[in-house]
């Protein structure tokens, strides 16, 4: 897979991706980041890539043209999949998404700033709009990079232990039971015995229920979702 990412802060985006997992992913040949600086396709000599809103208010917008410069460079390169929008009007991400997004071959994000993009960029070349909230950050940054970690570590390879990814939290709709770990008891608190038994499915049977009560205790929207 390959992830273009597009945005007026690159270097914020530096090292998120060159730690971890997500660097080990990249070095081992799973996945390729790049990321792209808007500003490198603005032919003003200030390298602007906003300006003041037509009627008027506050906030200025990142203007059409240097991003339809940027995307369209990059498509004559390579065939994109999706062409996604970090945006808070857009679509929460969840984890069937990131499934969905995981399966493809090649992704670009456009992270949004200031009082977001010139409409015309998302009548033209988006395809897909995300939020990760109902809150406002600063920028489309933090929101591409959160996206880009939920769908590289389901690539086959990334992960050591890939069964890891399918047992998280969300993917059938239930929140992951309680973990533990050495030593077996501390402060006098110990681990529950199942766990120690080694009888696997046992084990399995306890987590199994420990999701569902953690899922109807914390997000019962959830678990109606899970239809358990």
């Amino acid at each position: 897979m390959r992830i273009d990412i597009i945005s007026v802060v690159p270097k914020l985006m530096e090292s998120f991706f060159a730690h971890s997992i997500l660097k080990r992913g990249q070095e081992a040949g799973h996945v390729e980041v790049i990321l792209h600086d808007l500003r490198d396709y603005s032919l003003s000599k200030q390298r602007q890539v906003d300006d003041y809103a037509f009627g008027g208010g506050a906030g200025m917008v990142m203007s059409v043209e240097p991003i339809a410069r940027c995307i369209r460079h990059l498509q004559s390169e390579r065939h994109y999949d999706e062409i996604i929008y970090m945006t808070p009007d857009g679509e929460t991400f969840n984890q069937q998404t990131a499934n969905q997004l995981s399966l493809q071959g090649n992704l670009l994000f456009l992270c949004g700033h200031y009082k977001g993009v010139d409409q015309r960029v998302r009548d033209m070349f988006i395809t897909k709009e995300i939020s990760i909230g109902d809150y406002v950050l600063s920028g489309g940054e933090l929101a591409a990079a959160v996206c880009a970690d939920a769908i590289i570590r389901l690539i086959p390879g990334v992960l050591n232990d890939e069964t890891s990814a399918l047992t998280d939290s969300f993917q059938d709709n239930l929140l992951a039971p309680p973990v533990y770990t050495r030593p077996a008891e501390f402060e006098g608190i110990g681990v529950p015995p199942v766990l120690l038994s080694g009888h696997e499915a046992k084990i399995n049977e306890w987590r199994f229920e420990q999701s569902i009560e953690r899922t109807k205790a914390r997000r019962p929207d959830l678990y109606q979702k899970s239809g358990l």
